[in-house]
């Protein structure tokens, strides 16, 4: 077991505030592994955040990367910049300005060299072969984020040490490496049992799972840990608004969407998400950078229809409680769950 955790729990993290030093190291300290979400911060605050979880535990806690990907189009762009102009209306914000960046990737890579991170992962593409060796040669496991077998092929041809299998069920951003429209989406236990037939790496599941029996589903699938980030959006510890707590309390659907950062997530529906979905443009980060004020203005406001409330599809599960308490109850539950189907 590359991970050898106390129990099989893996933190998803959660960019745009959610993940905290507090809950990762939360989740670590029960034995499970907690995540630091490295999106949208700068390299200086990644270390200041690699630094502070650090002095919370002294269990492993791990760092996840955003790679960048092409450029949206323009044109299209422009359009859905048009479109939301309303919207900025309505809330008396100037929209965004929707330009495309790299997110200071390598600087982070940098940082979690020199911080010595126990485990980094990335989402959204490949690591370079020479990346995964430096982190490798500062003591580093490298996950890659894969929704496909082919996805998962090739990160074992670069070097991964693990897979985080991703399940179309997922809350949040899909992780593979384009943001496709939808044509060869796999489900998690599907995609669990075909990449472990494709390559032969430890696998993390991750995608709809929230509680004990599901957790032990993707475990009897190949799965050597579960990921999950939905389960602990409720967490005291979390950084989730108050806007998307109250959400998660709620019964709306889910689906996916581009209104909000330019590339295909998953999210409760609301009137922002129904209302711009359909002509929101494959252009990530140029789109998240032009919505981002006014998210901020609604978030601020506490209107749940004008953020984007990431979620799972199996959200109506959740519990809130302390991370530590929900990592050793989805252990014990996913145990008795194995001894219960053992029995059958």
């Amino acid at each position: 077991m590359v991970l050898e955790l106390t129990r099989p729990i893996v933190q998803a993290p959660m960019a745009g505030g959610p993940s905290t030093p507090a809950l990762a190291a939360a989740v670590s300290e029960a034995g499970g592994l907690g995540f630091l979400a490295a999106g949208y911060r700068t390299p200086e605050a990644v270390r200041e955040d690699v630094r502070a979880v650090r002095g919370l535990t002294g269990a492993r806690v791990g760092v996840n990367v955003f790679l960048p990907g092409p450029p949206g189009d323009d044109e299209a762009v422009r359009r859905y910049a048009a479109e939301l102009r309303a919207e900025a209306d309505r809330w008396g914000v100037e929209l965004g300005e929707p330009r495309a960046d790299d997110d200071a990737w390598e600087a982070k890579v940098a940082v979690c060299v020199e911080e010595r991170v126990p485990v980094v992962s990335f989402t959204f593409g490949l690591p370079r072969p020479d990346v995964v060796a430096a982190l490798h040669d500062a003591g580093a496991l490298v996950l890659v984020t894969v929704t496909t077998p082919e996805e998962a092929v090739a990160a074992r041809d670069v070097g991964a040490d693990a897979l985080v299998v991703q399940g179309v069920e997922a809350g949040g951003h899909r992780g593979g490496f384009r943001d496709h429209d939808g044509e060869g989406e796999y489900g998690l236990l599907a995609l669990l049992r075909l990449i472990a037939r494709a390559a032969d790496l430890p696998m993390v599941a991750a995608g709809g799972l929230v509680d004990g029996p599901s957790v032990a589903a993707a475990l009897v699938a190949g799965a050597e840990a579960a990921q999950l980030g939905t389960a602990f959006l409720a967490c005291p510890e979390a950084g989730t608004g108050h806007a998307h707590r109250e959400a998660l309390a709620g019964s709306a659907g889910t689906a996916l969407t581009r209104a909000f950062s330019g590339r295909r997530a998953r999210g409760l529906v609301n009137r922002f998400l129904a209302e711009h979905t359909a002509t929101a443009p494959s252009a990530y980060p140029q789109v998240h950078h032009l919505t981002t004020p006014l998210r901020a203005a609604a978030r601020t406001a506490g209107d749940a229809d004008g953020v984007n409330l990431w979620a799972g599809q199996a959200y109506r599960l959740v519990e809130p409680r302390p991370a530590g308490e929900l990592v050793r109850r989805l252990a014990d539950d996913a145990h008795a769950a194995l001894v219960r189907a053992a029995a059958r």
